[in-house]
């Protein structure tokens, strides 16, 4: 290797590194921004108190200000980069496994089975029942995703036990359809205080995570970061195809299951707690290729990173665009992801 071939690779693992560490900055300052922000405005000096007084390392806050700050808005804001982070990660993964760009992780129709789940449990009352800190309609709508996914395997998968990935996305949206098909019959013959909460969670929102759903939601997270970090070469030998993937040593089979497998499961567990939220795996995984490049090593960080800060900042703009009322926040993220992405496709287009 010469060394005009080694200095792009250096110079582009800096930029990947750099980049890492300007978005690590923005995010925490993004979600201080999110604790102090709201109907009560607070100062982060008052943030800090709040929570240094909850640990027992300061005076603190009045008790009504700790609330809202330590057990409302910390684990929400928490929440939303973290589930912003994982669903852009599951976006990119889809992405390289199945070489279609407009892969999101509602590729293989969790969304539609887990709407469907989430519909069982409203409309039969369900919802108010909990389960190991966890409501009814989030566990149902897990249930809903793994079983819509089960299906897809299994329509999917070839006599051979080969995963092909046109099957699987043909698949998906048969599954996908089905649901929202028995979904919207559910809704249509239930009452209208059920279809109106249908609607609410549909759009999605992190309003309801607290403490022992942010637990979760942060182990799925890093696990799944852990996982596809350590398959980033193999995530890049599938921009080659198949055979190239295969010629390099990739078990393609195994790692096609295992890839798929991890996505599906982190997209499942992230639709449970806070339902469905569009677009931050469609958008987020294309803007980062453009500043850091195709390479997953150092792109899978910034993919998360940057669907961290996308969902912080949107749910702040959920609760606060309108005052006294919460917009939910896929209505925020595809205002924001439309004109990202038609900016993106106009832009690889003007390129090729």
């Amino acid at each position: 290797m010469t060394a005009s071939t080694r200095v792009p690779a250096r110079a582009a693992t800096t930029t990947g590194t750099a980049w890492s560490a300007i978005l690590v900055a923005l995010l925490a300052v993004s979600c201080a921004a999110g604790v102090a922000i709201g109907a009560a405005d607070l100062s982060i000096g008052t943030v800090v108190e709040s929570i240094a007084g909850r640990l027992g390392i300061g005076p603190g806050t009045d008790l009504l200000t700790t609330h809202i700050v330590v057990d409302l808005r910390l684990p929400r804001v928490l929440a939303a980069a973290a589930i912003g982070a994982g669903l852009a990660l599951c976006g990119a993964v889809l992405q390289s496994l199945t070489g279609n760009q407009l892969a999101d992780p509602y590729l293989l129709g969790m969304s539609g089975g887990a709407s469907l789940g989430a519909v069982l449990a409203l409309t039969t009352g369900a919802s108010a029942v909990g389960a190991l800190g966890f409501g009814a309609v989030s566990t149902a709508a897990f249930l809903g995703a793994i079983g819509s996914l089960l299906l897809v395997f299994l329509i999917a998968t070839s006599r051979s036990g080969a995963l092909l990935p046109g099957r699987l996305v043909l698949a998906g949206i048969a599954v996908g359809q089905l649901a929202a098909a028995l979904t919207s019959a559910l809704v249509l013959f239930g009452d209208r205080d059920a279809a109106h909460r249908v609607l609410s969670w549909t759009l999605g929102s992190v309003a309801g995570v607290r403490w022992s759903g942010l637990v979760g939601i942060l182990v799925v997270v890093a696990v799944t970061m852990t996982i596809v970090l350590a398959y980033s070469r193999v995530l890049d030998s599938f921009a080659f195809g198949e055979r190239a993937a295969a010629s390099l040593g990739t078990n393609v089979e195994r790692s096609r299951w295992v890839l798929y497998a991890v996505a599906s499961l982190c997209t499942a567990a992230l639709v449970a707690q806070a339902g469905i939220i569009g677009f931050v795996g469609l958008v987020v995984p294309h803007a980062a290729r453009m500043l850091v490049g195709p390479l997953h090593a150092r792109l899978l960080p910034v993919v998360a990173l940057m669907g961290a800060l996308l969902l912080v900042w949107a749910d702040i703009a959920a609760r606060t665009v309108m005052p006294g009322r919460e917009l939910p926040i896929s209505i925020v993220t595809a205002i924001v992801g439309v004109p990202a992405f038609v900016w993106l496709l106009r832009r690889q287009g003007a390129r090729a």
